[in-house]
């Protein structure tokens, strides 16, 4: 069977990154957009080198930043495979991960809301202000590497700033990180350049790949209990009319499923609720 591994992107942790006005999505209003989506890719095309000199024969790669079209697959390493693009997703982030990959990594991450000085710390979607598994605050990074894991795959690496190595180390033993800048407030950080960093990330991709076996699956066992809350409360309006969801309050919304998947596609479809919520006004 060849080694496969699965890379989920997203963009706040990237090389050169600042403030969302740099990295928001392919757009006239964010003019530095080109050079984040460049950076972007050569962290992405590190990680893949890196992950095949290890041995990986087959590198999935899932755009999931905004409208997840951040990617040039032309620009991708050859015989990288791209999950693009945003309306038909089950599992979010982790689009495409099942129980065929060796290994995940997570590139371009960053801190979850209120860690402190993590550059452009946010919990996971527009609109959300905290977040909660079990109640434990979470992140991008936990819920990326849960769904992983209940898919019997370890996350075996994490790139992004010191806010989001650390929180990976708090989180998913064994799990390799490589720092690409420090934060010292949600749009300010000292920015390595990328003649440093793209060969440490490709030298922690080989590095995690070859460890793989010691590194286990990041799981969340059993009936899980997940917790949103919104900065709006005509976010949590429309999402409280879904059956299955309880409105704690008027910010927070509450649902429980019998494990960590279903509980996580339910999360999904709120997520995408409050949105609308969030454009009744108009």
């Amino acid at each position: 069977m060849s080694l496969k591994v699965f890379i989920s992107v997203d963009i706040e942790g990237a090389t050169g990154v600042a403030s969302f006005s740099q990295c928001s999505r392919p757009d006239s209003q964010f003019f530095d957009y080109p050079f984040a989506r460049r950076a972007l890719i050569g962290d992405v095309n590190a990680a893949i080198r890196g992950a095949k000199r290890a041995g990986a024969e087959r590198v999935v790669v899932k755009d999931s930043h905004a409208t997840c079209k951040n990617l040039l697959i032309d620009e991708l390493e050859p015989g990288t495979e791209l999950i693009s693009g945003f309306g038909a997703t089950r599992d979010g982030m982790m689009d495409g991960i099942d129980d065929s990959f060796a290994a995940a990594m997570l590139v371009g991450y960053h801190g979850q809301a209120g860690r402190t000085c993590a550059m452009m710390d946010h919990a996971l979607v527009g609109g959300l202000y905290r977040f909660w598994v079990n109640d434990t605050e979470c992140g991008e990074i936990a819920v990326s590497a849960a769904a992983a894991g209940a898919c019997g795959v370890p996350t075996i690496l994490v790139t992004g700033d010191h806010a989001t190595c650390a929180e990976t180390s708090e989180t998913i033993t064994g799990a390799f990180t490589y720092c690409t800048k420090q934060g010292l407030g949600k749009y300010m950080g000292n920015l390595l350049h990328p003649s440093e960093t793209i060969p440490g990330i490709e030298a922690a991709a080989e590095s995690a790949v070859r460890a793989r076996a010691g590194i286990s699956p990041f799981k969340v066992e059993g009936a899980v209990e997940m917790r949103a809350e919104f900065r709006t409360t005509e976010e949590t309006d429309l999402v409280a009319t879904m059956e299955g969801v309880r409105r704690l309050n008027g910010y927070t919304v509450g649902w429980s499923r019998p494990d960590f998947v279903t509980a996580h596609r339910a999360m999904l479809a709120i997520f995408n609720m409050s949105i609308q919520g969030r454009r009744s006004e108009s």
